[in-house]
């Protein structure tokens, strides 16, 4: 038995499930089910993600002291049950799938979590959004804060927010479901041709090509908000509380047609609805945010849930300065309750005090495993590819980026959330006009209008983009600096007709409305990719690079050198650098080259 007090945290069976491992109240490691099982948000229980987490904490199930599951089933099954009564006869299709899965092993999370462990210990099952809260709160860089949680909904709760004060949480007020913020968005990503819980991403890049045509249609038939950010909805124009789709006939009639279906052309009338509920999204959570900053008289706020993963969003909320400073959890979705549970048991119910340092205990979201030198030579030996060695692999990297070749980098521990920070990413040169393009259709296989993001060495991030801050964790948009934009011709473009004017001096990361959703890179936090960007601007001028997830369309971002090897192989990225090890595609056997790649899965 460990002398040390170990809390494992779990979230399963919705999506994005997750563990995490809280040792004496410090995050010791933390990963997501889908890096291990290659299923995009998989909600199974997270039995691989709990091993390697034990694994590279060099711990057992035999030392752990509790057992955290980030919400209450049997306070969801209820809300689950009253919501189809209330709509009987209608949603019995539903109702009778949902209730197979919910007997055969929702309602048993407990007897689950013992059997698949083999653990015999305390079991604890904070609700979903205090889940959700702790792990905004515990975290972050604040000894008091207000916290905001938003997202589809957890047990009843779809909105909460409250006070965060030392080592102590106090959630005082809620939203309830079926009244949701997280839902309403989804039903426009549904309504728009995207996948629900997955293409949200791709509904806010499409918004500013659009127009917000349908605000006024939103908040006259959808939606009544509220001044202090509380609102309704007509329920008459949404199926998601008891049927199979998120929208329904009436909803389809008020914006003049069916839902697009998936992979069909965009037309201009799904951008402006993209960017109409965008609007709406933006001005629910900045009228949430004035209401919280008066009603606790916080300086901080911090954030999580879903809808914190809007990064638009949280750039007009830190523009709008309601609150001097805010920090959104980089898991912020399901797979960050895993550790949000366990923080909640090591600090509100076993009541461990918690001091602020000024700087969040994350590690930069490096919680994930990683792999020794060893272990990604085996993998380049055991699938034949030809490498070298080199000294530096960040100047190395550096000179394949500035002579305009895509760059796989995998280095050191995995990221935690939905983002790649700099461990497991595909890297290009933003000041190519043509990146955007090539990356997206010959790399990721995904939607030429999806922009990528930049990461900036964090002392220069003021001189590129209207930001004051650091933004660790992709969450934060921002417009590019005025003196680093080119004057656009007036031209009267429509649409993905946008794309094809280059705005700034990093064109391949400056989205169509001149923002970019920022990534500021420290040297404390991770030296090799800070070194990798200081050598790049060493070679151009630029201290930016364009950084996306190291992974296809359909995939989870890659975990190992093996992963690593096959992304790099089926795409038409030029140098994969793993650890200090590179390997060039020109140097590879063309027989290792797959010609076909239509076995990726479409989002």
């Amino acid at each position: 038995m460990s002398s040390k007090n170990v809390i494992l945290g779990i979230s399963a069976y919705y999506h994005d499930s997750a563990a995490a491992v809280v040792v004496d109240g410090n995050i010791a490691s933390a990963m997501q089910e889908e890096r291990f099982t290659r299923k995009k948000h998989d909600a199974a229980f997270p039995s691989r993600a709990i091993a390697a987490c034990l694994q590279q904490t060099g711990l057992t199930i035999s030392d752990l002291d509790a057992v955290a599951f980030y919400d209450k089933p049997l306070l969801k099954f209820e809300r689950l049950l009253e919501t189809y009564l209330v709509h009987v006869p209608r949603g019995l299709r539903s109702f009778r799938q949902a209730m197979g899965v919910w007997l055969k092993e929702k309602l048993w999370i407990g007897d689950t979590l013992r059997k698949e462990l083999g653990y015999d210990g305390p079991l604890y099952f904070p609700e979903h959004h205090h889940s959700h809260a702790a792990s905004a709160f515990y975290p972050s860089p604040f000894q008091e804060a207000a916290i905001l949680t938003m997202d589809g909904v957890g047990e009843w709760t779809t909105t909460s927010w409250g006070v965060g004060s030392g080592h102590r949480i106090t959630l005082e007020s809620e939203l309830r479901f079926p009244h949701s913020l997280g839902l309403l968005y989804s039903a426009f990503t549904y309504y728009c041709g995207f996948k629900v819980n997955s293409g949200e991403y791709k509904l806010m890049g499409l918004a500013p090509y659009g127009e917000p045509v349908y605000v006024d249609l939103i908040r006259d038939h959808l939606i009544d908000i509220r001044s202090d950010g509380s609102f309704l909805l007509n329920l008459e124009y949404f199926n998601y509380p008891v049927g199979l789709t998120m929208t329904n006939r009436k909803f389809h009639h008020l914006f003049q047609g069916p839902p697009r279906a998936p992979e069909s052309r965009l037309e201009q009338r799904h951008m402006d609805l993209a960017r109409s509920i965008q609007e709406v999204t933006e001005e629910i959570v900045i009228r949430t945010a004035r209401h919280i900053e008066k009603e606790t008289g916080q300086k901080a706020l911090c954030l999580a849930g879903g809808v914190a993963l809007n990064c638009v969003a949280n750039g007009k909320l830190l523009r709008e300065g309601i609150f001097d400073d805010i920090w959104i959890q980089p898991a912020a979705g399901d797979a960050g309750g895993a550790l949000g549970a366990a923080l909640a048991v090591w600090h509100q119910e076993w009541d461990h005090p918690r001091t602020a340092s000024g700087k969040d205990t994350m590690q930069g979201s490096y919680l994930g495993s990683g792999f020794s030198e060893s272990e990604i030579e085996a993998a380049l030996k055991d699938q034949g590819l030809v490498y070298t060695r080199v000294p530096d692999p960040t100047q190395a990297g550096a000179e394949v980026l500035a002579s305009g070749q895509v760059l796989g980098w995998f280095q050191g521990a995995m990221e935690y959330g939905p983002r790649a920070l700099g461990n497991r990413s595909i890297l290009g040169d933003p000041r190519r006009p043509d990146m955007q393009k090539t990356m997206n259709l010959k790399i990721k296989y995904r939607e030429s209008f999806r922009p990528f993001a930049p990461s900036v060495l964090e002392e220069e991030v003021s001189d590129w983009f209207d930001l004051d801050r650091p933004s660790p964790y992709m969450l934060l948009v921002a417009n590019v600096a005025m003196h680093r934009r080119h004057p656009i011709p007036d031209l009267a473009l429509e649409g993905l007709e946008k794309l094809a004017v280059e705005r700034s001096q990093i064109p391949a990361v400056t989205h169509v409305d001149y923002t970019a959703r920022i990534q500021t890179v420290s040297r404390k936090t991770n030296p090799l990719f800070h070194e990798l960007i200081r050598n790049f601007k060493a070679l151009t001028g630029c201290p930016v690079v364009v950084n996306t997830s190291f992974n296809v369309r359909g995939e989870p971002i890659v975990r190992s050198p093996e992963e690593a090897i096959r992304c790099f192989l089926r795409t038409e990225m030029d140098v994969l650098i793993l650890g200090p090890f590179q390997v060039k595609k020109q140097d590879q056997s063309p027989a290792m080259i797959p010609k076909d790649r239509d076995d990726f899965e479409l989002d």
